[in-house]
């Protein structure tokens, strides 16, 4: 029997749709994320004590969005942009902090400082740590600008307004703060990402599927035939091709479903085709997509119905 390659879905991680808007970045895996360093600056953790001055509020603003603290997250809004914040879904709201923190889950925030006695803050989370570098605070009677840089990313400014006694976040770049319409610019990033996702995995199951057939001389009857197998077990009934969630069928959004295919002639090897539905159709995803036995990619948005060879094939440009 040949040998085989496990094939792994890529990490996805929010973090780099977040930061590309935030930082004007292209979406990356790796961006504005990293695994917890060794700390050389004393630490301590954020506190929630009302800020003094503009800096404290803009870390006070990114630890609360980091605990997922929805309250204390709106107290270092505008008035305006405190009422839009609230008058968003659940999820919208935890969505756009996640987005603000740059982190897929709540976390620990850390304040310290570097040698400039510029502020460093720190998300953490089980997996992950997205870090926020502060510059020097330019002021200008009531309002404060701060430059800040994630590790890896470019760099952006936070501008804060004084309002009632405190400062409140005012603007990202060269844009003044519009809760609802980040939320809905972060909505449809979150679903252009699901689909570029989907459209991998596609991809990576036709990849285990070739790989299980030159191992076996034949096509899995199934993704559960190409999952994880005991130690030293492996077989053409427990594969070990993929792993156990997206031999379930459902990952990132998307439900994954294969069949196999009768050849186009009666001469021909038997094919199969994959496809790819939102669960969630709108919020996790808009296309569904097809895998032919030709390979080739179709899709097109169904309302949530599965793709057919049908559709529209899916060009690469379209993918991006």
């Amino acid at each position: 029997m040949a040998a085989v390659t496990k094939f792994r879905l890529p990490n996805r991680r929010a973090v780099a749709v977040a930061g590309a808007i935030l930082f004007g970045l292209a979406a990356s895996p790796a961006f504005a994320a990293h695994k917890h360093p060794p700390q050389q600056e004393s630490q301590i953790e954020a506190q929630t004590a009302a800020p003094s001055d503009a800096a404290s509020a803009l870390a006070g603003a990114l630890s609360a969005a980091c605990r997922a603290n929805e309250n204390e997250f709106a107290n270092y809004l505008t008035a305006d942009n405190a009422a839009a914040f609230h008058a968003l879904p659940p999820d919208e709201r935890a969505s756009f902090m996640k987005r603000f923190s740059l982190s897929d889950e709540a976390g620990k925030p850390l304040i310290s400082s570097d040698d400039r006695n510029h502020t460093v803050l720190r998300c953490m989370t089980a997996e992950q740590t997205a870090e926020f570098r502060f510059g020097a605070v330019r002021m200008r009677e009531n309002l404060a600008f701060i430059p800040v840089s994630v590790v890896q990313a470019q760099q952006t400014q936070f501008g804060l307004v004084r309002e009632n006694g405190g400062w409140r976040l005012l603007s990202l770049g060269l844009v003044l703060l519009d809760i609802p319409e980040l939320s809905r610019q972060w909505a449809e990033s979150d679903v252009a990402a699901r689909e570029d996702a989907a459209i991998s995995t596609l991809h990576s199951l036709a990849q285990a599927i070739h790989t299980y057939h030159d191992a076996y001389a034949k096509l899995p009857g199934s993704l559960a035939a190409m999952g994880p197998a005991p130690k030293n077990q492996i077989s053409d009934e427990q594969a070990d091709l993929i792993d156990a969630k997206l031999a379930s069928g459902s990952v990132g959004g998307y439900q994954f479903r294969y069949r196999l295919a009768s050849p186009a002639n009666l001469d021909g090897d038997p094919t199969f085709e994959i496809a790819a539905t939102p669960e969630d159709y709108g919020k996790g995803g808009r296309r569904s997509f097809l895998l032919d036995g030709d390979g080739r990619l179709h899709g097109a948005d169904k309302h949530g119905e599965m793709a057919t060879a049908d559709d529209p094939p899916v060009t690469e440009s379209a993918q991006q």
